[in-house]
């Protein structure tokens, strides 16, 4: 048994040397034009720079609905928002925008190594270390610390039945 589980820590181990990280400099910025959205029935696709400064009446006819009045005001309302967060040059210029634009760019904020190896090879230690980490990828490597030390008890649960 004592062999079985210094077995999953060593592989555990050697296979955090085997990740390996890319870095890049230049972060290509997403304009508006690029970015679009499903709207109606039938999958039409809009652009974001294009629902900024489409017309109420024309947004009915793509969606097929008729709008009521608090929906029209919301509508506006949005818009206008949308429209002051869009620059000049069709770029994003609110930093939460353009951060989940970038993460997403990355591939999404999917499995963090660092964290799942920090909660499946220091437990609990690991998942307050996480804690302890302010950048801006905090929010996934804590969850993937949690998962990692969920994955570290079943196997020591598996390790004392067994």
């Amino acid at each position: 048994m004592k062999k079985l589980v210094a077995l999953l820590l060593l592989s555990a181990i050697f296979s955090v040397a085997s990740f390996s990280t890319s870095v890049s400099t230049i972060k290509p910025s997403i304009k508006a034009t690029e970015v679009y959205l499903p709207i109606g029935k039938a999958g039409q696709m809009i652009s974001i720079q294009e629902l900024s400064v489409i017309k109420l009446k024309d947004f009915e006819i793509l969606t097929g609905k008729k709008m009521k009045l608090v929906d029209k005001i919301g509508f506006t309302i949005s818009q206008k928002k949308l429209r002051k967060s869009i620059n000049s040059d069709g770029t994003f210029n609110k930093k939460k925008i353009q951060k989940y634009f970038d993460r997403m760019a990355e591939g999404g904020a999917g499995f963090n190594a660092g964290g799942f190896f920090l909660g499946l090879l220091l437990g609990l230690i690991g998942v307050l270390i996480a804690y302890l980490i302010n950048d801006d990828k905090k929010k996934s490597r804590v969850k993937w610390a949690w998962i990692g030390w969920a994955i570290w008890l079943a196997i020591l649960l598996i390790a004392v039945v067994i």
